[in-house]
């Protein structure tokens, strides 16, 4: 396939992104034909073009993170001030908009808790923790874990994430700090640490993942480790049981379905080239790539993952994504010129 016609895909997914409003519907439908089905195997995806694209009372600066919550709503978190929190249904359209105290809304989880559901918000400007109501209203605030005695001030608290048990106590990555990872219970108790340095957790690593409950043994952490190009699993105490290399990756963050993993890359290259662009790779049980969706068909060499791109020019820098019971994938990026997140259907 020649650059030519990589370029000029992505010109026409592009101009589908800025002119999608003004379209309609049989017309979009015609150039959603044009553009690729991206992924291998079982796991292939078609765009929809124009999905969740608003006006200029509804601006987006870098859109970090989703969650759905159990209405099928689905919530997207952006660093603009003017709106951190948009709620979309599944058709794009704007349902509600909140937030204007989070200048670096980075992270985002959904938590059920008895009769309600609550939202995590971490803020790396503001270098702290938010619980929240679905509509903004604060009901925790954690600052940084300053008894631990591994910091000099709050500035060196970066938090990107938190993950987050059933019984309450949830973990805080300080990916873009000092890669600590803090216990806390549902009260907001520091109840343990571990990573860093000394923990073996290389800077520029721990930046989002998931708990894995689904057995058979005891649940794990899966920490998506960014510049590292590597996925960890480590005990609840903190134990690394296994690394997985991946290559031409950056992985930010994890969703578990089913049986899979599904994994967004920041980029193929980053941080040596910031012009890189990303992809989302599909994992098994045994962490083995399956399909990398906007990205090369995974290939294995003696059982050793070979360096994996993007193609098509399709994603510019996928930071987060959420898959909805009815299998389609909507995608935040970060870094991607104030772009709304996009929407990706199972190709039938």
């Amino acid at each position: 396939m020649s650059d030519h016609w990589l370029h000029r895909r992505d010109f026409l997914y592009q101009s589908l992104l800025s002119g999608a409003c003004a379209m309609g519907a049989r017309e979009l439908a015609a150039q959603e034909k044009r553009l690729p089905v991206l992924g291998q195997g079982k796991f292939q995806y078609r765009p929809v073009a124009g999905w969740g694209v608003l006006d200029a009372k509804t601006p987006v600066k870098n859109c970090s993170a989703m969650v759905v919550d159990s209405k099928g709503r689905i919530f997207l978190l952006t660093d603009h001030l003017k709106n951190n929190v948009i709620i979309y249904n599944k058709d794009g359209q704007l349902l509600n908009k909140w937030g204007t105290r989070f200048p670096g809304a980075h992270g985002l989880e959904i938590v059920q808790e008895e009769n309600r559901e609550v939202l995590f918000i971490t803020d790396l400007n503001r270098h702290r923790v938010f619980k929240t109501t679905l509509d903004g209203d604060i009901l925790m605030e954690l600052t940084y874990p300053k008894s631990i005695g591994k910091y000099a001030s709050e500035k060196e608290f970066r938090p990107s994430w938190t993950l987050h048990l059933p019984n309450g106590d949830f973990f805080v990555l300080d990916g873009y700090g000092k890669d600590y990872i803090m216990r806390y219970n549902r009260d907001g108790k520091l109840l343990n640490y571990f990573g860093g340095p000394e923990g073996g957790i290389a800077h520029w690593g721990p930046h989002g993942g998931i708990i894995d409950v689904r057995g058979p043994g005891e649940p794990e952490l899966v920490i998506a480790m960014s510049d590292q190009q590597t996925i960890k699993r480590l005990t609840l105490e903190g134990k690394l049981m296994e690394e997985i290399s991946l290559p031409g990756s950056n992985p930010r963050m994890i969703q578990i379905v089913g049986d899979y993993m599904f994994v967004p890359h920041l980029a193929d290259n980053w941080p040596k080239d910031r012009q890189s662009l990303g992809y989302i790779s599909v994992l098994d049980r045994d962490y083995q790539i399956v399909s990398n969706i906007g990205g090369s068909a995974p290939r294995y060499v003696n059982g050793k993952l070979q360096p994996m791109q993007q193609q098509g020019g399709f994603f510019r820098h996928p930071h987060d994504l959420v898959v909805a019971s009815d299998g389609a994938i909507y995608v935040p990026q970060f870094a991607s010129g104030n772009t709304y997140p996009v929407k990706l259907v199972p190709e039938t």
